[in-house]
Formats: C-alpha cells, sequence, structure tokens
C-alpha cells in the first residue's frame, strides 16, 4: 500500500466518468483538483458526502477546484447515482483499483469478523502543481465539504 504524504506528486491516474467523460490527471495538470475515494454508489454515507460536495461546489468552482469522486463501482450504476442526486461533478469508476491503489485507499477491512478487501473513504486535495496539499483519512460524510472548502481557500 502506497503511503502518500503531503508534498508528495500525485500519483497519475485515468478513469472513466459520469456523463461519458474520462478524468485524468493529464487534462487536470496546472488545476487544482479533489479526488475523492468512497466506497459505494447510494449508500448513506457516500450520499450524504456527494450531496455534500454538490451543495459545495458553486464556491469550490470559484477557487478554480474541480472535484472528483471514485468508487470501485462499474459505470450503470454510477451513472444512476449521479442522476438521481442531480450530481454535476465527475463520479469515475475505478473498478479496476488502480487508482485506488495508487493513492493507498484500497484498504483491508473488516466487519462481521470476516475480513475483505475494500475502499477507504479518503480525499486528496491535489494543488495546480500536481502536489498533494492535504490529505483526509477515513472522511467523515457530514462535516467534508466544509473542510475541502477551508482547505481549498488556502492554495
Amino acid at each position: 500500500m502506497s503511503e502518500l504524504a503531503v508534498g508528495d506528486a500525485a500519483p497519475a491516474f485515468t478513469l472513466p466518468a459520469t456523463g461519458g467523460r474520462t478524468v485524468s490527471s493529464e487534462a487536470l495538470k496546472g488545476k487544482p483538483y479533489l479526488l475523492y475515494f468512497y466506497p459505494k454508489a447510494d449508500t448513506p454515507g457516500c450520499t450524504k458526502q456527494a450531496c455534500g460536495m454538490q451543495e459545495a461546489l458553486p464556491a469550490l468552482g470559484k477557487l478554480g477546484l474541480t472535484v472528483i469522486g471514485v468508487s470501485p463501482d462499474p459505470m450503470p450504476p454510477i451513472e444512476k447515482f449521479a442522476k438521481k442526486y442531480g450530481l454535476e461533478f465527475p463520479l469515475a469508476s475505478d473498478a479496476e483499483h488502480s487508482a485506488a491503489t495508487a493513492y493507498g485507499t484500497w484498504v483491508q477491512k473488516s466487519m462481521y469478523g470476516k475480513t475483505y478487501m475494500g475502499m477507504e473513504r479518503s480525499s486528496f486535495l491535489i494543488g495546480a502543481d500536481g502536489r498533494i496539499k492535504a490529505i483526509w483519512r477515513k472522511v467523515k460524510p457530514e462535516a467534508h465539504a466544509a473542510q475541502v472548502l477551508e482547505a481549498a481557500k488556502a492554495l
């Protein structure tokens, strides 16, 4: 597992996203962005987090920040989730876990005594220079958009 730190170069990624888009670190060069990893589309915590980001989008946009949500789900449930909640920012599918592995968010979890691999709810604020400016691990969905907005003001 990759243990990234503030100041590190952000790992490269290219992923399919909602609305027939592709999101990539290459296309975002020279622009700040938030890459947030979430476990599963249309579940309570992920819905709270995504709707919070959507509400914060105008303020984040004024700061020039692009928001990208990433989950291990395939595209059809992600598209349905985005449409259901009117999410305008791209939600990407990382079904192969390539970005999640590079960012250290594909981790061993346990529930009811069983261990399994899954997505850790984590976010990475990347500066226009391609370096990590802030990392949030085990994010609390309700408060996250406000934390991101505060950190993005300092970019």
